[in-house]
């Protein structure tokens, strides 16, 4: 099972399109994907854990794997690393 944690903040407009990726990838890849959407405004704690400075920011099995929204590809890349 691989965990995606993506932390967005509501003013934040690059936050929807790396939504729209994550969602995306997920989709096609179909099972052993979990997907949680982090509000740094609601749980600061949890951006703290990590050192994240900037959103989105995208960790993968708690590691910060992207700072800023990946491509499909990109994101695709980095979890044949995990699945």
């Amino acid at each position: 099972m691989v965990k995606i944690e993506v932390f967005t903040s509501p003013m934040c407009p690059h936050c929807p399109p790396a939504k729209r990726v994550v969602e995306e990838v997920v989709s096609e890849i179909g099972g052993g994907v979990e997907v949680e959407f982090i509000d740094v405004m609601k749980e600061p704690e949890r951006a703290a854990k990590y050192g994240i400075m900037a959103v989105p920011t995208i960790v993968i099995n708690g590691e910060v794997a992207f700072i800023g929204a990946p491509t499909k590809e990109e994101l695709k890349e980095k979890l044949s690393q995990y699945l």
